[in-house]
């Protein structure tokens, strides 16, 4: 059965931007390494082996072969990531903060941020359900 259009549109355009992240993740660490959870202990080794994770995830998602696993490892991988977009947030005013945005407008981006992984995760669900 063919995949319908719009379906494929979402799909190719969750993997793209779990690529492009994954990308971002390897190239430019420092913004990432700063919103990781200090409990994750070596925040740039986690910060790397999450922006393989998700080359990886978006690789997956784009080939027919392996997208239902590709949806179900991004979906897993977006929970698994959550905790340091809630760092974000409770980092807004500290020196872990990028320092070239304002206090309260990272906190803003940060609780922005929290709700937007939502829709992602569904898109990933869906993705591993149409198989």
């Amino acid at each position: 059965m063919a995949e319908d259009p719009a379906v494929r549109r979402s799909r190719l355009g969750l993997a793209a931007l779990m690529a492009g992240s994954g990308v971002l993740h390897l190239v430019t660490p420092g913004p990432y390494e700063r919103i990781t959870p200090r409990w994750v202990g070596d925040r740039r080794r986690a910060v790397y082996a999450s922006g393989v994770a998700e080359l990886v995830c978006g690789g997956l998602l784009v080939a027919p072969r392996t997208r239902r696993a590709g949806g179900w490892l991004t979906a897993a991988l977006l929970v698994a990531v959550f905790p340091a977009n809630v760092q974000m947030v409770l980092d807004a005013g500290t020196e872990h903060q990028a320092a070239q945005v304002p206090p309260k407008v990272f906190r803003v981006m940060g609780l922005a941020r929290l709700p937007l992984q939502v829709p992602l995760v569904a898109r990933a669900l869906r993705v591993a359900r149409a198989g």
